[in-house]
C-alpha cells in the first residue's frame, strides 16, 4: 500500500487523539465519513496502525522514577543478544529497548517506583549472568520535552 497525503494527515491526527469520532477525523483530513473510514481500516489491515492505548498522567498516580541505562555485553554472538533480550522482555519496568551503534550496545528505559526498585532489578539481571558486562545509570530529574507523536507530515513529504 502506498501512503498519500490524506493517509498521512490520518495517521498524525490519530497518533495525537486515537479517540476521535471518524466524522471529526473526516472533517480535520477534508474527506467525507465513508471514504475516511475506509482508508482508517486499510490503515489498520496493512499494519500502519499498530494499536491504540491510552497514555497515563503517572504524577497523578504517584511517584515514578525514570532511569536511561547503557548496557554493554561481555560477547556480541546472536546468541548472547539473544540471551540478554530474552530476559529482559520479562522485565516490566522496562518500557524500551534499543540496540546502538557507538560505545555500548544498548540503551533501555525504565519506569520504577524509586532507585531502590531500580538497583534491586539491576541486581537480579547481574545475578542472571545474561551477559552484562557494564552499566551506567542516568536519572531523569525532568522531562521538558515529552511527545507522545511523530511529526509525521516533516518527516515524509508527498
Amino acid at each position: 500500500m502506498k501512503l498519500d497525503r490524506i493517509d498521512l494527515k490520518i495517521l498524525s491526527e490519530l497518533q495525537k487523539n486515537g479517540r476521535i469520532t471518524n466524522v471529526e477525523l473526516a472533517e480535520r483530513v477534508n474527506l467525507s465519513p465513508s471514504p475516511c473510514l475506509m482508508r482508517v481500516k486499510k490503515l489498520q489491515s496493512e499494519g500502519y496502525i499498530a494499536n491504540y492505548s491510552a497514555q497515563i498522567n503517572l504524577s497523578k498516580l504517584g511517584q515514578a522514577l525514570t532511569v536511561f541505562t547503557e548496557v554493554t555485553l561481555k560477547n556480541h554472538r546472536q546468541a548472547d543478544f539473544a540471551r540478554f533480550l530474552a530476559a529482559i522482555e520479562k522485565i516490566d519496568s522496562v518500557m524500551e529497548c534499543h540496540l546502538i551503534s557507538g560505545g555500548y550496545d544498548y540503551l533501555l528505559k525504565f519506569v520504577t517506583v524509586d532507585v531502590i526498585e531500580y538497583q534491586t532489578t539491576m541486581e537480579r539481571l547481574l545475578d542472571l549472568d545474561i551477559g552484562i558486562e557494564q552499566y551506567f545509570s542516568f536519572v531523569v530529574l525532568k522531562s521538558p520535552i515529552v511527545r507522545s507523536y511523530l511529526p509525521l507530515d516533516t518527516m515524509f513529504r508527498l
